[in-house]
């Protein structure tokens, strides 16, 4: 039997004072290949910022965001620095989860309704 994989926010809603910083984290359940961060804002598409890896790699190397992943407490940051009105938006955590066998399920996996994060940042 395969492992599940699941991702979901540690909080659905966050606040944070224009300037301040900010840091949303998801946990996750399973093996993962990487975790990807992605923003919407009201009336447009997600917008990808970044994926990390489970060893820390954080691609684009060159983002306006930055991320950790620890392992052992199976959790994933996005740090937003110097919060800005125009942060304020829904953002997303999805994993992908490694191949091991069953791969009709990955791309379910990669969006489901629990992977929803909402961060309003004031």
């Amino acid at each position: 039997m395969a492992s599940m994989n699941s991702i979901e926010p540690e909080n659905t809603e966050e606040h944070v004072a224009e300037g301040g910083n900010i840091k949303l984290t998801c946990k996750y359940e399973g093996a993962i290949y990487n975790i990807q961060w992605y923003r919407q804002y009201q009336t447009s598409r997600p917008e990808f910022l970044l994926f990390i890896t489970e060893d820390g790699s954080i691609h684009p190397s060159d983002s306006d965001f930055s991320a950790h992943i620890n392992k052992t407490e199976k959790r994933v940051d996005l740090q937003i620095s110097s919060a800005a009105v125009s942060d304020s938006a829904v953002y997303y955590c999805a994993l992908q989860p490694t191949v091991t066998g069953n791969t009709k399920t990955l791309y379910k996996n990669l969006w489901s309704k629990d992977n929803r994060i909402l961060h309003n940042i004031h």
